[in-house]
């Protein structure tokens, strides 16, 4: 009798997004060499950022000079494609698999599957955007949603991912829109609709990431083994490229 596959979990990190993208990256590339299991990790982005798609590079001047609160928003590259999503008032999520069988639809939907089981316990019912290719003109990621996207009942788009594919390896990253700035969101991308989903008060970061890790253990079949980054692999996240855009 197998025992049940064991992924990593690495426990919650607030962090510049510069640096969670290194370790996004880092971990899809350890995985690939068969250094690294499968893993699993939640962060937020402190201070707050945009980040920009990998081929994203058309995007306002005025984005590198923007403040929130008093501090300077971050612009910085994901190693995945999409276009810009800020980093406020969200929670994401980064998975880093090999394995799966089917195209890069089947593949977000497989993965996904544990964003809506985890949203269900919590009372929010979550299904695919339905937006076709005209999304591709607007440069927010918010702006519409896709199919690889979960919006609620009424098309409030509650979480956007994005995907990288190495070999047989994925990194697929998201970010969760828990209690973003309506003013902030439309000084970084003019004057569209904010549909911001409502999410209750009652449901704490702890709380929606106890029920996600649940959801990740339900959904692949596996067990979860907690550890942190270790000093000689923040060496070696800190050593690769920066991810900083601009200046």
């Amino acid at each position: 009798m197998h025992g049940k596959q064991i992924w990593r979990l690495i426990p919650f990190l607030e962090a510049p997004g510069n640096v969670q993208m290194a370790i996004d990256r880092w971990l899809l590339e350890q995985h690939l060499s068969g250094q690294h299991p499968p893993s699993v990790r939640f962060y937020t982005w402190s201070p707050p950022a945009i980040s920009l798609g990998y081929h994203q590079y058309k995007y306002p001047e005025y984005w590198q000079d923007l403040v929130w609160q008093g501090q300077k928003l971050d612009l910085v590259r994901r190693p995945t494609g999409g276009r810009a999503v800020l980093h406020q008032g969200d929670l994401t999520y980064a998975v880093v698999i090999s394995g799966l069988s089917g195209n890069r639809t089947q593949a977000y939907q497989k993965i996904c599957e544990f964003l809506i089981q985890g949203w269900r316990q919590l009372g929010v019912d979550l299904h695919y955007g339905s937006a076709g290719r005209g999304y591709i003109h607007n440069p927010n990621c918010f702006g519409t949603a896709t199919s690889a996207d979960l919006v609620t009942a009424d098309g409030g788009k509650l979480i956007g991912s994005a995907q990288l594919r190495r070999g047989g390896a994925i990194l697929q990253h998201g970010s969760i829109r828990l209690q973003p700035d309506a003013s902030l969101f439309a000084e970084v991308f003019g004057t569209e609709t904010f549909t911001c989903v409502q999410i209750s008060q009652n449901l704490s970061v702890e709380k929606i990431i106890a029920a996600l890790i649940a959801a990740v253990s339900n959904c692949f079949g596996i067990d979860l083994a907690v550890q942190p980054l270790s000093q000689r692999e923040w060496e070696a996240i800190l050593v690769q490229p920066r991810w900083d855009v601009g200046s």
